[in-house]
């Protein structure tokens, strides 16, 4: 029998191109399998073949684990301590093995070890195969579509294959057989049966990868594409940066008569590209980003990492763009949120924003109006401000003498301490259960219990818009963290019906 084994080790070798080994070590599984088959629980089964005789030894194994990891797989795990009673130089990670009797060939059943064998080497094969394909370093998968698979396209590259998921293609494009496709690579799972390569036509990074592809100058480091965002098949926005004063970046892009813009859109079903130049300044990058709008004014809040920018009542439209879409895409292409206002809602918003500012000195620092107008038209917004500026530059304004200025300072700092102490007992009355919601941190905490929501339920009440109020979330984000404060309430219900 062992003579017969080896003889087909060889054949099957032959036949389908593969190494001896993998071959034997498909053997080794099937045996392993069968194996298993004769004990109750998921134990790990090591077969060892001779390459030369066709003998082999079958073990079965624990996986040495730390003491106080504890079991979490008792049939194949064993404590540290346990170990070294057996092998007292052992150590975690290595394994304890004991020789069983081994099973006899015959006893597997021809088919079931060879379809185990032949699933081994189209493993072995499908993995040499993908090898090769990634070694080559390729960035964009160029294949034919040969299937639907559950709503995927699974696109044929030679004998790999690629997977194109629904939501990773453009809208509204309509792939079918055979026809010829280009896409961006993802990643690789070899998880997944037959396609293994995540592919995707709708990322800005197969935008960006189709530029490199249609202007050399990126490739030889004269220009550099920073970033990308894409409303894909509709719309999309890429900046660009010149490593070279020669090299003008978008007419680079776009090429003689538009050439090479062109081959990215027509390879994108007719997207349409806006070539944006980029800029250290966050506020120039986010003007450029807004075109073709002409933009008024911009107001900075690094604080909350978010723009005013203000544009006349004939910009207006072209600078939210249809459904929002020009401001969406510079949105996501700056990494800045942008508020977009008109001349009366910046100078209601700046109204809305001075009267805080007012309140807020007047209150804090027990001074008059007068003294707080002052503070707002030297450009203060906070007492953090008026407690840590530079003396000198305090020392600067008309209207205050140097006992003001130093008074003024000495009542922001006890005012600061005074909120700072009030801060930490409001943080300290907040419930365990509201600490450990998942998606909440110290920052969130704090300002939750500065703003009185102390429990879980405190925070299931509220509505989308005042959690997005105190906290500064987006609404997707405050939407999630609501609905994870309210599950208990459905576990419970779902508990009294039953």
């Amino acid at each position: 029998m062992n003579r017969e084994m080896l003889m087909l080790v060889d054949a099957i070798s032959r036949e389908k191109s593969v190494e001896r080994d993998v071959v034997f070590a498909a053997v080794e599984a099937a045996l392993a399998q069968a194996t298993k088959k004769l004990y109750v629980g998921d134990v790990d089964i090591r077969v060892a073949l001779d390459r030369d005789s066709g003998d082999y030894e079958t073990f079965r194994r624990w996986h040495v684990v730390p003491d106080e990891a504890g079991l979490q797989l008792p049939d194949q795990e064993i404590l540290l301590f346990e170990a070294k009673e057996q092998i007292a130089d052992v150590e975690v990670d290595e394994y304890i093995e004991e020789s069983i009797e081994s099973v006899p060939i015959g006893r597997i059943g021809a088919m079931a070890a060879k379809q185990v064998i032949l699933q081994r080497i189209r493993d072995a094969e499908r993995e040499m195969l993908l090898n090769d394909f990634m070694s080559r370093g390729e960035k964009i998968f160029v294949g034919t579509v040969k299937r639907m698979d559950k709503g995927d396209i699974i696109v044929e590259s030679g004998r790999v294959e690629g997977r194109l998921r629904r939501n990773d293609m453009i809208p509204k494009e309509n792939l079918r057989s055979g026809d010829r496709v280009r896409a961006m690579i993802m990643e690789v799972d070899l998880t997944l049966r037959g396609a293994p390569i995540i592919l995707s036509r709708s990322s800005p990074e197969f935008m960006m990868e189709l530029f490199r592809n249609e202007v050399p100058e990126i490739e030889q480091g004269l220009l550099e594409i920073k970033s990308c965002a894409r409303d894909p098949g509709s719309r999309a926005k890429i900046a660009v940066l010149s490593h070279d004063k020669r090299v003008d970046p978008i007419g680079t892009c776009v090429g003689v008569r538009g050439t090479r813009v062109n081959g990215v859109t027509n390879e994108l079903a007719g997207e349409r590209v806006d070539i944006v130049l980029w800029s250290e300044d966050p506020a120039q990058f986010v003007i450029g980003a807004l075109a073709p709008a002409n933009v008024s004014s911009i107001v900075v809040d690094e604080e909350r990492h978010a723009m005013d920018v203000v544009v006349d009542e004939e910009n207006l439209a072209i600078a939210i763009g249809r459904g929002g879409q020009n401001v969406r895409l510079a949105s996501d292409l700056t990494g800045w949120k942008i508020n977009i206002l008109d001349a009366t809602e910046s100078a209601q918003k700046q109204a809305t924003e001075t009267d805080a500012s007012r309140k807020l000195f007047m209150a804090k620092l027990d001074v008059d109006e007068e003294i707080a107008d002052i503070l707002i038209a030297e450009g203060f917004t906070s007492l953090e401000e008026v407690a840590y500026v530079p003396l000198q530059e305090m020392l600067e304004i008309e209207s205050f003498d140097e006992d003001t200025v130093n008074e003024l300072r000495t009542r922001a700092k006890d005012a600061l301490l005074t909120m700072e102490i009030a801060h930490e007992e409001n943080v300290d009355a907040v419930s365990q259960d509201l600490r450990t919601l998942e998606g909440l941190d110290a920052e969130l905490i704090g300002k939750l219990a500065d703003s009185g929501i102390h429990s879980r339920d405190d925070l299931a009440d509220l509505a989308v818009d005042e959690l997005t109020e105190i906290t500064g979330q987006s609404e997707d984000e405050a939407k999630t963290l609501i609905m994870k404060a309210r599950a208990h309430w459905f576990a419970n219900e779902a508990v009294s019906h039953e």
